[in-house]
């Protein structure tokens, strides 16, 4: 369309400078709740529409409390209210929700989905999730980490596990900041050659990855649309595990934990990490809603 629209598909929808400044965003956004700031002058007039073929606790809550706080509105179609792609064509659902909405989120499977639905929309579109990248949830990430450091600079990054959306995304983030990212996951579960950089380090060993990290981050070794292969993925990822041994033996000492939840306790990680590292971990749940805000107001302010 010839209609120029701001997107938000994926990291690299955002140049560094862009980023930064959204980390910022929300960090200023955390601030002014805190101190009670009321803040339903932002984007009063404003509504989101949000789609879910993929059911969630932290995407569908963070948005809409942060569009309410915002003064705008929410609307949640579920996936067989609009079913996507069958019962009406993805362009005809782009151009009809641009008719009465200001964006629309959608969480999904295919990221062909919301890349066919922003090429038709004449209103901002935001990746939610989709199986190849989960960017808001990275957003929450950096801000969690440069809350903790009060800087990304010099730190480095181990995740453990599944080489999935939110580490391809993660990924990104981190070569455009220029912070060290180390990945150890499984032989053919790497997250792609078009994901790594010079800051990206991909391995098979989770000592490797951990060695001298700041951060150790992880997520389920199966997600949602994998059920059928839990039990073969649970034998193939034993062993990569965020546990007491790799916190002591490799990370830094003042390393901190990240899970973006939910957890599967005993799987990728143990219940006695999660429980050591709660507060860091459910700072970085609830800063989605602040990551989420500072996004919104990002591409409709």
């Amino acid at each position: 369309m010839s209609i120029m629209v701001k997107h938000f598909l994926s990291i690299s929808d955002v140049t560094r400078q862009e980023l930064i400044d959204l980390i910022n965003k929300a960090a200023e956004l955390k601030a002014e709740l805190k101190a009670g700031r009321d803040q339903s002058s932002y984007l009063k007039g404003k509504s989101l529409g949000m789609i879910f073929e993929k059911p969630s606790l932290r995407t569908r809550i963070s948005f809409e409390v942060g569009m309410q706080q915002l003064g705008g509105t929410t609307t949640v179609l579920t996936k067989e209210e609009i079913q996507l792609g069958s019962r009406e064509t993805l362009p005809d659902i782009a151009h009809i929700l641009s008719r009465y909405l200001s964006a629309v989120m959608i969480r999904t499977f295919g990221h062909s989905i919301v890349e066919e639905i922003a090429e038709n929309a004449s209103i901002p579109v935001i990746n939610g999730l989709t199986d190849l990248e989960h960017p808001c949830q990275t957003l929450a990430d950096l801000l969690t980490i440069k809350e903790h450091y009060g800087s990304l600079d010099g730190l480095k990054i181990a995740y453990i596990g599944d080489g999935n959306n939110t580490v391809r995304s993660l990924m990104l983030a981190c070569s455009k900041l220029g912070v060290k990212i180390h990945i150890a996951c499984p032989a053919g579960f790497e997250p792609g050659a078009a994901y790594e950089s010079e800051f990206t380090t991909v391995c098979h060993g989770i000592g490797e990855a951990a060695q001298d990290a700041d951060v150790l981050y992880t997520d389920v070794w199966s997600s949602m649309g994998q059920e059928k292969e839990a039990q073969r993925r649970k034998e193939i990822f034993s062993g990569y595990q965020i546990n007491k041994a790799l916190l002591e033996e490799f990370a830094k000492p003042t390393a901190i934990v990240l899970h973006c939840l939910p957890a599967h306790r005993g799987e990728e990680i143990t219940a006695e990490a999660l429980a050591n590292h709660e507060e860091t971990i459910l700072n970085q749940a609830e800063n989605r809603l602040h990551a989420q805000k500072a996004l919104l107001l990002h591409l409709l302010g």
